[in-house]
C-alpha cells in the first residue's frame, strides 16, 4: 500500500539566481549560478550527486528533449540527467523526480534544477503556431490572458460578485506582491505600485489589466536532496523535509462536459486534497504558515485561495480585502513577490517557490522573514483553467 514520501526526503541545499532580463549571461551561466549556491548550502561536492532532473520548457538552449544542456553546463560527468517538462509546473516536476529517487533509495543525493532564458525567445504569453498538432486540441486559439480571464467571468457568475468588487480584490492581489517584491533583492520587479495605478491600467483581456498579469523572466533555481538520516550524518540539525508532492492533470473533461462552470480549477483541488492527505494536514487554513502560488494572473491567485481550501468557496474576495494573505496576515502569500514580481522563468518557477519556503523555514529570509513558520506550500498551474497541470508541494521542519 502506498504511503507517500512524507519526511522521507530532506532538502539540504538550495540556490536561486536573480530573476530578470539577464542579457549578460546564457542559460549555462544561470544553471551554474543556482547550482553553486546550492552546493555551498548543502556542504557536499558535485561528485556526490547521484542523479539529476533538469526542468526546461521552451529555452532555446535545449538539445532535443535531452538533459545534455544541464549535464554540460554543470560538468556532471557520467551522471544520469533527465530533462523534464510539464508546462508551468516544470520546476516542480524536476523536484518530484529527484525526490522520488531519494525516497526509493535509488541514490543518496539527487539534484533538481530548472532554468529558462525566456527573454531570448521573445515569449510573452501569445499563442504559437500549432496547426496539425495536439496543441490545437489543448489550447485552441488561446492566449494566456484570454484563457485566465474566463475565470473571472465564471467566478462572478457563480458568486454574484460585482465587477468593481472583483477588480478591487484582484488589484489588492497585485498590490501585495509588489509590496513584497520590493523587499526581495533577487526579484525581477522591485517597485511598489499604488492600488489606483493598478486599477486604472490599460486592459489586456477583460477584466485583466496590465498589472494583473505577470511577465516572463530569465532565471534558474535548484535543490539538492537526500534522506534525513544522511543529512543528519552530515551534521545538519535544522532539517527541511518534503511533506507532500502531488501533481494532477486534465484529460479534457472541462472542455467536453457541462459540469464545470469556469469558476475554479478542478486539478488544483484534486492535487491539494492529495497533498494534504499525504502531509497529514486536516485544517489548511490554520495549519499552513505561508504560500507561494501560481499567480500568473491576479484572478488565478484569487481563485487558487479557494482551490487550496484556505478560503471558503466565494470567500476569497473578502479574505483578500481583509489582508488575510498580506505579509502580516494569517497566511502570507507571495512573500517574495510571486510570479508577478519575482518573475516567471517557466522551468525554474516551481523550484523558486520552494526556495522561498526553504529560506523562511530556516529563518534566512532577511527583511521578509516571517515569525516561526511551520508549513510552506507551493502551487503551480500550467496551461489554461480548462485544460491544465496543477502541482502542490508542502515543506516543513523535520519531525
Amino acid at each position: 500500500m502506498a504511503t507517500g514520501i512524507k519526511d522521507k526526503v530532506a532538502i539540504i541545499g538550495m540556490g536561486c539566481t536573480k530573476f530578470g532580463e539577464r542579457w549578460d549571461c546564457g542559460t549555462e551561466h544561470l544553471l551554474n549560478e543556482a547550482f553553486q549556491e546550492a552546493l555551498l548550502d548543502a556542504g557536499v561536492t558535485k561528485d556526490q550527486i547521484g542523479a539529476a532532473w533538469y526542468g526546461s520548457a521552451i529555452d532555446r538552449v535545449n538539445v532535443g528533449n535531452s538533459g545534455l544542456p544541464a549535464s554540460t553546463a554543470l560538468r556532471l560527468h557520467g551522471v544520469p540527467v533527465t530533462r523534464v517538462e510539464n508546462m508551468c509546473a516544470t520546476g516542480t516536476e524536476a523536484l518530484r523526480g529527484a525526490a522520488y529517487a531519494v525516497a526509493a533509495g535509488a541514490v543518496d543525493f539527487a539534484l533538481a534544477i530548472g532554468a529558462e532564458k525566456l527573454k531570448d525567445t521573445g515569449y510573452g504569453g501569445l499563442p504559437v503556431s500549432s496547426r496539425g498538432t495536439l496543441n490545437d486540441l489543448i489550447l485552441p486559439f488561446a492566449t494566456a490572458p484570454s484563457g485566465f480571464a474566463q475565470l473571472a467571468a465564471g467566478y462572478r457568475a457563480r458568486y454574484g460578485v460585482s465587477r468593481e468588487d472583483l477588480k478591487r480584490a484582484m488589484a489588492r492581489v497585485s498590490w501585495k506582491s509588489h509590496q513584497n517584491g520590493a523587499k526581495n533583492p533577487k526579484a525581477h520587479l522591485r517597485k511598489p505600485v499604488e492600488m489606483e495605478t493598478i486599477l486604472n491600467a490599460p486592459l489586456v483581456a477583460e477584466p485583466l489589466g496590465v498589472y494583473d498579469c505577470c511577465g516572463v523572466s530569465d532565471g534558474a533555481a535548484c535543490a539538492i536532496l537526500t534522506t534525513p538520516d544522511i543529512a543528519r550524518g552530515l551534521g545538519k540539525k535544522d532539517l527541511v523535509t518534503i511533506k507532500a508532492l502531488q501533481v494532477a492533470l486534465s484529460a479534457g473533461r472541462e472542455m467536453s462536459t457541462s459540469d464545470w462552470d469556469g469558476s475554479y480549477v478542478r486539478n488544483t483541488r484534486i492535487a491539494a486534497k492529495r497533498a494534504y492527505e499525504e502531509a497529514g494536514i486536516t485544517d489548511p487554513r490554520r495549519q499552513i504558515s505561508m504560500m507561494e502560488v501560481h499567480d500568473c494572473f491576479s484572478i488565478t491567485e484569487l481563485v487558487t485561495m479557494e482551490d487550496l481550501f484556505i478560503s471558503a468557496d466565494g470567500g476569497a474576495v473578502r479574505d483578500i480585502m481583509d489582508g488575510f494573505y498580506d505579509a502580516d496576515g494569517a497566511v502570507p502569500c507571495q512573500i517574495d513577490g510571486g510570479l508577478k514580481c519575482f518573475g516567471h522563468p517557466i522551468g525554474a518557477s516551481g523550484l523558486r517557490m520552494c526556495y522561498e519556503n526553504y529560506l523562511q523555514l530556516l529563518g534566512r529570509a532577511g527583511a521578509r522573514q516571517l515569525a516561526n513558520p511551520v508549513y510552506g506550500l507551493s502551487h503551480n498551474l500550467g496551461g489554461v483553467p480548462y485544460n491544465c497541470v496543477s502541482s502542490v508541494a508542502i515543506m516543513g521542519r523535520a519531525a
